[in-house]
């Protein structure tokens, strides 16, 4: 195991200025297949470099000569206070790349001051990470029974966690054909903590393992009410790409929809959630909670996904490549760099508040 958390940075070096400097140096500091199995995209990975190069379709309109003595980046969501729209994603068996894995996250979440969603393969326990971080949401997934999906709720009730987020786009995982090519498979000190392997489907001879075996027990729109009936939790859908959807997510009285393609993880081909977010609401209106997730990189692409509709826009590989490489330190560094490219933007673009950043300060690029 020493080989997975061997050589972290102490210091942040004075050349990492950006989350590409992170992305460049993160294959340095973890074995090359869990670096694949985290850099890695579904099949081909269109959708995954889409998600990153769809936001250079947009150039930033700024405006002038605008007040800045009452400037801040705060957000409300889902009756929470946000000292910024810069939300930690929820990301899988974070000690695959640092010994402390989410407790170390949370500790640069609680330092940047930044809202934390934890995964249902979180690698370390709901309880310990709540005590790093104030408030932080806990992403689900559904279990095969109810009963194991009511105790994952249960146990993120108990420590303390404030919002639900149910991923609803991947009841199976993609074709991740570079993890597979590299040889990744989780070493054996490495699990999700609070979940155990399903074992294989069973099927008859005439069944499709994927269409019949692994999706008979996928989650439905009665499974959602079901849950809505399990807790008093805000509950948000995370992977949604179509306008129908978040009408209906809406319409069922969620708290809002994260707008996600997975990090081009699932399915490739997938449209971009930047290309999507203008149309989801405009379809929901002003007061539905829109969170935009894969591709962010920049303060820039923050500042787009607002004017374009999000309310604020989550990041995930860039956490792990913090993780990897400096531990907590590294993960608030990349949180802090991308707060502040993205105030700089805010300030540059003429926005004193986050209220004031609209589609009139962003075109379609000719």
């Amino acid at each position: 195991m020493d080989f997975f958390y061997s050589h972290k940075l102490s210091r942040i070096p004075a050349d990492f200025l950006s989350l590409a400097d992170y992305e460049r140096q993160a294959q340095d500091f973890m074995p090359h297949p869990v670096y694949e199995y985290i850099a890695g995209g579904a099949d081909r990975d269109q959708a995954l470099n889409n998600n990153r190069t769809s936001f250079d379709d947009w150039q930033i309109l700024p405006s002038v000569l605008n007040s800045f003595r009452q400037a801040n980046s705060t957000v409300q969501l889902i009756g929470q206070a946000l000292a910024h729209p810069i939300i930690a994603a929820p990301v899988a068996y974070q000690r695959l790349v640092h010994n402390e894995g989410e407790l170390a996250t949370a500790q640069a979440c609680t330092a940047t001051e930044s809202q934390m969603v934890v995964s249902t393969l979180t690698s370390q326990p709901l309880a310990a990470i709540g005590e790093q971080v104030a408030s932080p949401w806990f992403q689900l997934y559904f279990q095969a029974q109810k009963q194991q999906t009511l105790q994952l709720v249960r146990q993120a009730e108990d420590a303390g966690y404030s919002a639900l987020m149910v991923t609803v786009d991947v009841p199976i995982n993609g074709l991740r054909i570079r993890a597979q090519k590299a040889g990744f498979a989780l070493p054996p000190a490495v699990r999700a903590v609070h979940v155990s392997d399903a074992p294989p489907p069973l099927i008859e001879a005439n069944q499709s393992v994927i269409l019949n075996g692994y999706m008979a027990h996928s989650p439905s729109w009665d499974d959602i009410a079901w849950l809505q009936q399990q807790t008093q939790l805000p509950i948000f859908l995370k992977g949604i790409l179509s306008t129908h959807d978040a009408s209906r997510a809406q319409q069922a009285g969620l708290a809002g929809v994260v707008v996600s393609n997975h990090g081009g993880r699932s399915l490739d081909c997938l449209a971009s959630p930047i290309h999507q977010i203008a149309a989801i609401r405009a379809a929901v209106g002003g007061d539905f909670s829109l969170i935009l997730d894969s591709g962010v990189r920049h303060g820039t692409d923050v500042f787009k996904a607002l004017a374009l509709g999000a309310n604020a826009v989550m990041i995930g590989r860039p956490i792990m490549y913090g993780l990897a490489i400096a531990g907590a330190l590294g993960v608030a560094h990349c949180l802090k760099l991308l707060r502040e490219e993205f105030e700089l933007t805010m300030a540059l673009a003429g926005c004193p508040t986050v209220e004031a950043i609209t589609a009139s300060h962003i075109t379609r690029r000719p």
